[in-house]
C-alpha cells in the first residue's frame, strides 16, 4: 500500500524531534507501568515500541513468576494467545500469493472435515465473515506435561462434529471466530504439504529474523517462562471451575492464583509463546517500505478492508482489526486467556509500532492507549 512504502519518509522527518523529547517521555511511561504492577493490576509486563530500524522504548518490569519471585524481564517468554491470528493470516496469504491457495476457494477444498459444505471461502474465514460458531475456547488447552502425547487433528475434528452448524449465512456480517482460525491451520497445512507450525517456523517466523527462543510454538525454556495468573479477587476466579478444567488451576500465590503451564490446542488460532521482542521482530517488518513476507500485491491485501457481501464495510483486513487513536488510524491484534493478556499495534502514518504483554488474564489491555499517546506526539 502507498502510504505503507511512504512510513519511513514521514517518520524520520519528525524522528529527531521526537528523540529529543524521549527521555522524559520514556520516563513517565516507565512510573506509569512501575504504578500498574505496584497497583496489582499485574504481576509483570513487556512493553516495546519500535520503528523501522530499531527499538524506541523498551520496558520490563514486575514478576515472571510471583511465588519464586522471577523478575519480569525482556527475553521471558509469555503466551500470545490470539495475536498467532495475524501470522496465520500472514501464512495463508503468502500461499494464497504463490497460487497453491485461492483466497475465494470453498474451505472444503482443503478441509475434509468441514461440517459447513461448500458456502464458505477463505477470505471469509480470515476476515471472520463465514459464519463459523465460536464456542467459548477456555477449554481448548492442555498442560505443557501432556502436549508431546497430544492430538491437535482430533481436537478440531471433536470441536467441529460439535459445532456443526454455522452461526449465519456466509458473508451477511462479522462475528469473531476461534474455531474458523483454527481451520485455516488445516488449510495451510494441506495447501503447503507441512505441517502449520513448520510453515510458520520456516516462512514467518525465521524470514523476519525470529529466533526460537524469541518466538515460536514451543516453550523454548520452561525456567524462562513466565507464569500466568488470575487475580485472586475477580469474577473469573470465582467461576474458575465452569469455565477451565481442575487440572490447570495452580496455587494462590500472594494476590495471584497461578494458572499451569500450557499450551492452546490450536495453535493457528492462539498458539505462539514469545517475548515482545520476538513479536516485534514481526511487527518491525511490517512498517518497512518492503516486507520479506510479501510481494507488494500480498501485502497490500495483508491490509485492505474488508466487507460483507452487501457492501458494509467491517473494522476487519485480511488478518488485522482496525481502530483508531486520538485520530491515528492503527492495526491491531490482541490476544488473552488462561494466565496472559497481550496487544500489538502497528501505526502505518508515525511508523511505529507497539507491544505490551502480560501475565494476567484479566489485565486490561486500553492502557496502551496512555503509553503509545506518549510516542504518537
Amino acid at each position: 500500500m502507498r502510504y505503507l512504502i511512504v512510513i519511513c519518509l514521514v517518520f524520520n522527518a519528525c524522528r529527531s524531534t521526537m528523540n529529543e523529547r524521549l527521555p522524559d517521555r520514556a520516563e513517565r511511561v516507565r512510573s506509569y507501568f512501575d504504578a500498574l504492577i505496584a497497583g496489582n493490576k499485574t504481576p509483570g509486563i513487556q512493553y516495546l515500541v519500535l520503528d523501522s530500524t530499531g527499538t524506541v522504548f523498551e520496558y520490563a518490569g514486575g514478576w515472571a513468576d510471583v511465588a519464586r519471585q522471577v523478575p519480569m524481564d525482556t527475553a521471558t517468554t509469555l503466551m500470545g494467545y490470539s495475536m498467532s491470528k495475524t501470522f496465520t493470516a500472514a501464512a495463508v496469504l503468502q500461499l494464497v500469493e504463490s497460487g497453491r491457495i485461492g483466497l475465494d476457494d470453498p474451505v472444503d477444498r482443503y478441509v475434509s472435515i468441514s461440517p459447513y459444505g461448500g458456502g464458505i471461502t477463505v477470505r471469509q474465514l480470515l476476515s471472520h465473515t463465514a459464519g463459523v460458531p465460536n464456542p467459548l475456547p477456555l477449554r481448548w488447552v492442555h498442560l505443557a506435561s501432556r502436549h508431546g502425547a497430544f492430538d491437535e487433528h482430533a481436537a478440531l475434528r471433536a470441536e467441529l462434529e460439535r459445532h456443526p452448524r454455522l452461526a449465519f449465512a456466509p458473508g451477511t456480517k462479522y462475528a469473531y471466530s476461534n474455531l474458523g482460525y483454527w481451520m485455516l491451520g488445516s488449510i495451510v497445512e494441506d495447501a503447503s504439504d507441512q505441517s502449520f507450525t513448520s510453515y510458520v517456523t520456516e516462512h514467518v517466523l525465521r524470514p523476519v529474523g525470529a529466533t526460537p527462543s524469541e518466538l515460536g510454538y514451543a516453550i523454548p525454556d520452561p525456567a524462562h517462562h513466565a507464569s500466568g495468573y488470575l487475580e485472586k479477587y475477580s469474577l473469573f476466579n470465582l467461576a474458575k471451575r465452569f469455565l477451565i478444567d481442575r487440572d490447570m488451576i495452580g496455587p494462590y500465590e500472594r494476590r495471584w492464583l497461578r494458572i499451569e503451564s500450557h499450551y492452546i490446542n490450536g495453535p493457528a488460532f492462539g498458539g505462539l509463546v514469545g517475548s515482545a521482542r520476538g513479536f516485534g521482530k514481526f511487527l518491525q517488518d511490517q512498517l518497512r517500505s518492503h516486507s520479506v513476507l510479501f510481494k507488494d500485491t500480498g501485502r497490500e491485501l495483508f491490509y485492505t478492508q474488508q466487507q460483507t457481501a452487501d457492501g458494509t464495510q467491517i473494522a476487519m483486513t485480511l488478518g488485522w482489526h482496525k481502530e483508531s487513536l486520538d485520530g491515528a488510524g492503527f492495526f491491531y491484534k490482541e490476544g488473552g486467556g488462561g494466565g496472559f493478556h497481550a496487544l500489538m499495534r502497528l501505526y502505518p502514518s508515525s511508523g511505529l509500532s507497539t507491544i505490551v504483554m502480560t501475565n494476567a488474564t484479566g489485565f486490561d489491555a486500553s492502557c496502551l492507549d496512555t503509553a503509545d499517546r506518549e510516542f504518537l506526539q
